[in-house]
């Protein structure tokens, strides 16, 4: 696990300047704070930063070929390295390190660019073959692992986080088209970002650089199945869903330095630490974050999951206090705004672990993989209640918005969320994914927008085109396929990498190994979520195995307080800041309204509150006209 970053110069006749790609390593410092390296020929410049976790002592990057001419950074791990490693060694490759980098290395010998499809891992690489004259930027199929890349002043800049680019000296451009897309989200899809040359690869891509022309090529995408023909053998498919978890899960425990787990008290998480448990020939060390607000506080269920499987324990908590270091902890290691709240508790509970181990497996992934969310029940709501006529409709969703103007709180929202999915069953699935996937409501968000005069990218149509990419016709398969492709790489495993690699700390996703998502993508509907049991596969399997009460407990996600928090006084500063001067020329009579109903307790707009105080904090960093 390291940092990458690199320069290219377009024209052949020119050299990288050294200082140049020393900053851009030393910006990314906390990626890779066990070593550096630097590999400078004619036009090309690559530098890496190490966070040693496989073979400590030879696994140096850059690596070259025994004959120098191709060099390449890596920044993730290649879970599969000791079994490709026997594979090239029977075709005749002679090995120097017992590295996963040096495995790549001989598997683009051998395979050339096809050697992408012998990989299980995570990893963002850059591969110069001096032969070609030619730059490879690659990255992993899911989108665990980041990387960043500019054309500016004649050259291709490219990073790990895009500060590596702004350190090279490419000016800070702003790029406010995204803004409505960040304000809908809660972050910038790729390939965009907040700053106007910055593009980010997507998943499952790689790029060809020639001279000053750019190729970019799709080396693997999700499997596209016949909706009809989905898969329904149960216990066929719970077996081979087992034995690949326990498999992915051994994979992932192949490690030189101490690891742990990070267990949330979920049933994702939970699973992990079970077949880890299962795995490992000592015991498993677990970290755990929780709230003082005890309706977001899952540290009581973790405790029992530790105590079923004899693991070494650590607590800790995150509170409102936390507001300000948080914000500016997540700006600097974003490098553009970045809602999720999660962050909070990612970074705080990879901050608590990296002072036991250096690498921690989570339970990410889990909900994409499984179609766990609450978003795949309403979905199979839907189905049934768009069979209903229009003249019946309101006398369903009525009852509902009735009692949830007399009560207050949390029932208040609960009764809410039920009445919107009611009234969302019946429209287009974009226009129902839009308001799913949206932090606040799309009306008042064009409302809140309209002092901003710069020409903006509109979430809706962005969303449309997406999933027009989409092979699949029913709402659960075209949900699942959203947040595989969009969801998952732009924002949970962006928040994990960023806040995770901030505390120079590996975490990786079993889940995510392709053969699990090449395996439940096929899985009917009726198989993932019997009736409208969440994740029905991971129960029957690794789920037997938890403790009950987690089992009943209803799904509660990293959400992080932040309605209760922007109630305290802690967060009042900041409120009265962004009324008086909201960032990018919101407008703040809307802005007002929202910050008055979050307080009030009549709607939930914690997240975007947060959201917002990001961008203004960010906004003041980077000033720009509206």
């Amino acid at each position: 696990m390291c940092g990458i970053s690199g320069i290219l110069k377009f024209n052949s006749g020119e050299k990288v300047d050294r200082r140049s790609l020393q900053r851009m390593a030393d910006s990314i410092i906390h990626r890779g704070p066990d070593g550096e390296g630097f590999f400078l020929k004619g036009p090309i410049g690559l530098a890496h930063r190490r966070l040693a976790i496989i073979d400590l002592e030879t696994g140096n990057q850059p690596m070259l070929s025994d004959d120098g001419k191709l060099a390449l950074v890596l920044n993730g791990e290649i879970y599969n390295y000791i079994e490709l490693r026997e594979e090239l060694k029977s075709l005749g490759h002679f090995f120097n390190t017992s590295s996963d980098t040096e495995v790549v290395l001989r598997a683009y010998e051998q395979w050339g660019l096809d050697f992408h499809a012998r990989l299980n891992g995570m990893w963002a690489l850059a591969l110069w073959d001096e032969h070609k004259q030619q730059l490879l930027l690659s990255r992993d199929r899911i989108g665990e692992k980041p990387l960043h890349y500019a054309e500016w002043n004649g050259s291709l800049l490219f990073g790990s986080e895009i500060k590596c680019l702004l350190t090279a000296g490419m000016p800070s451009e702003i790029n406010l088209e995204v803004l409505e897309l960040y304000l809908t989200f809660g972050y910038v899809p790729a390939p965009h970002s907040f700053y106007k040359n910055v593009k980010k690869i997507r998943p499952g891509h790689f790029l060809l650089v020639h001279g000053n022309n750019i190729a970019d090529k799709c080396y693997w995408e999700i499997p596209s199945c016949d909706e009809r023909t989905m898969r329904g053998d149960r216990e066929q498919i719970e077996e081979e869903f087992e034995s690949l978890l326990k498999d992915s899960v051994r994979l992932r425990m192949r490690s030189d330095v101490a690891f742990g787990a990070f267990l949330s008290g979920g049933l994702d998480s939970s699973s992990i630490v079970a077949l880890m448990s299962e795995v490992s020939k000592r015991q498993v060390e677990t970290f755990t974050i929780g709230f003082d607000e005890k309706n977001y506080d899952e540290r009581p269920l973790a405790r029992l999951v530790s105590k079923r499987f004899g693991t070494d324990h650590h607590e800790s908590s995150v509170t409102a206090a936390s507001f300000e270091f948080s914000l500016n902890h997540i700006l600097h290691h974003f490098d553009e705004p970045f809602g999720d709240s999660s962050a909070i508790p990612t970074g705080r509970v990879s901050d608590y672990a990296h002072r036991y181990v250096k690498m921690a497996l989570s339970g990410d992934g889990g909900d994409e993989v499984l179609s766990g969310y609450n978003a795949y029940q309403s979905e199979k709501l839907a189905a049934i209640f768009q069979k209903i006529s229009n003249p019946f409709r309101p006398l369903i969703q009525f009852p509902f918005l009735q009692v949830a103007q007399v009560v207050r709180g949390n029932m208040r929202i609960k009764l809410n969320q039920i009445s919107r999915i009611l009234a969302t069953s019946f429209l287009d699935f974009e226009d129902r994914l839009l308001k799913k996937a949206s932090w606040f409501d799309r009306e008042k968000l064009k409302l809140a927008l309209a002092y901003v005069h710069n020409p903006m990218i509109d979430a809706r149509e962005f969303l449309g085109d997406f999933m027009k990419n989409c092979p699949f016709n029913d709402g659960f398969y075209r949900m699942m396929w959203f947040n595989l492709k969009f969801s998952l790489p732009d924002d949970m495993l962006v928040k994990v990498d960023r806040m995770s690699m901030a505390h120079s700390l590996e975490v990786r996703v079993p889940f995510l190994d392709y053969r699990l998502v090449e395996l439940m993508v096929g899985v009917h509907k009726d198989v993932k979520m019997r009736g409208y049991e969440r994740k029905s596969v991971l129960r029957r399997t690794v789920g037997r195995k938890l403790p009950k009460a987690l089992l009943k407990a209803p799904k509660q996600g990293f959400t992080v307080p932040v309605r209760e928090w922007f109630k305290g006084s802690g967060t009042a500063p900041f409120l009265e800041a962004l009324e008086k001067r909201p960032p990018f020329g919101i407008n703040p009579r809307m802005l007002g309204a929202i910050i008055s109903e979050n307080r009030e307790g009549t709607a939930d707009h914690g997240n975007f509150l947060w959201m917002c105080c990001l961008l203004k904090r960010w906004s003041e960093q980077h000033p720009h006209p509206c």
